[in-house]
């Protein structure tokens, strides 16, 4: 890096890769850029991607909705799905998925179950409600609330191996993909690490191990891969890696909205969010595990912003100058109309 190290200039690089201190035009270009947009809360997404200065028009179909780094929704671009999900190929990580409820019912039902579903769903057969209904005269109560839990069931499984995903990004019912791995874990492990430097970047080797839920044994395969291309250097006892470029990379803004699950917060360990007070964490990041919209100033998250009953909603944690606070509400009030703009049905998600 030519400036000088320090917390604010890393800061500085990350929003410069994150979109949020320059646009990017287009939702599929952003959800590839950044290896997908979270999606715990669909309204998430389009945060994002207003935030960030794309074009959301029709974005409940542009994406695909489906289970990828540490079981959490994303938005991915359809055509990234095959090499996404190799993450989760080969060394039996298949088998993983199944495992619990293999534990709980026998592999021998859940793949059988696994297969009629396929089967139905080819019959035009694609919600959960449906699914229980079928499948109550044949097992057991216990058995259904597993294999079509509201918290994903037997679908995460189907999803993680590409043959299932959500009908639309709002939708709670399934649709059958062909987006099947045709590579292994090993095989585009070190592709998808430079991706996420090169963006995410200045990051740490567990900052990327985190953020693709990777495992302690396949975490000790990082330092091996070819980062020779990479620049790297230390700070604060670690050691970070990012592109190896000369952009400006310009000033951080005095103001940034950040989406829920923001990715400059969200897609580094604990310890690394360099934008997040330790003091503001708890009130950001629930015990629930889900990380509120908030509020940067000068690059630290300051307080929270949503939108409710169709109004702005700001909190700032300390005493704000009131330019800032009018700006903030004019921000948020930009996304309302950008919302209504882009799809007269949309704004009812976010109320």
């Amino acid at each position: 890096m030519a400036e000088r190290i320090t917390a604010e200039n890393i800061i500085r690089r990350r929003m410069r890769g994150l979109y949020l201190t320059r646009r990017c035009d287009g939702l599929e270009t952003l959800a590839h850029e950044l290896l997908g947009l979270h999606s715990w809360f669909y309204r998430n997404v389009p945060f994002s991607a207003l935030i960030r200065g794309a074009d959301i028009s029709g974005w409940k179909t542009r994406l695909t909705k489906t289970w990828l780094y540490r079981g959490t929704l994303h938005g991915v671009a359809y055509e990234d799905l095959p090499e996404l999900l190799a993450l989760n190929a080969g060394d039996s990580k298949e088998d993983n998925w199944f495992s619990w409820l293999s534990g709980m019912h026998g592999t021998e039902t859940i793949r059988e179950i696994a297969d009629e579903i396929i089967r139905h769903m080819e019959d035009g057969v694609y919600s959960r409600t449906e699914f229980r209904k079928i499948f109550a005269g044949s097992y057991k109560p216990e058995i259904i609330d597993n294999i079509f839990s509201s918290w994903g069931g037997i679908f995460v499984c189907l999803a993680r191996l590409g043959k299932v995903a959500f009908r639309d990004m709002a939708s709670r019912d399934f649709d059958l993909i062909s987006a099947e791995p045709s590579q292994s874990f090993d095989e585009v492990l070190p592709g998808l690490l430079h991706r996420y430097f090169s963006v995410y970047g200045p990051a740490t080797l567990a900052d990327a191990a985190w953020f693709f839920g990777i495992g302690k044994e396949d975490a000790k395969k990082l330092p091996k891969l070819p980062l020779d291309d990479l620049n790297r250097f230390e700070f604060g006892g670690k050691l970070y890696y990012c592109s190896d470029e000369n952009t400006i990379m310009g000033d951080i803004p005095e103001l940034t909205l950040l989406s829920g699950f923001d990715p400059i917060i969200a897609s580094y360990t604990t310890d690394d969010r360099l934008c997040l007070p330790q003091e503001n964490k708890s009130k950001v990041i629930l015990k629930s595990g889900i990380c509120l919209p908030t509020i940067a100033i000068n690059g630290q998250v300051a307080g929270i912003w949503n939108i409710k009953k169709n109004e702005p909603v700001i909190e700032f944690f300390d005493t704000q100058p009131k330019r800032l606070k009018s700006a903030a509400f004019e921000r948020v009030e930009s996304i309302i109309e950008r919302m209504s703009d882009a799809d007269d049905e949309s704004i009812k998600y976010f109320v």
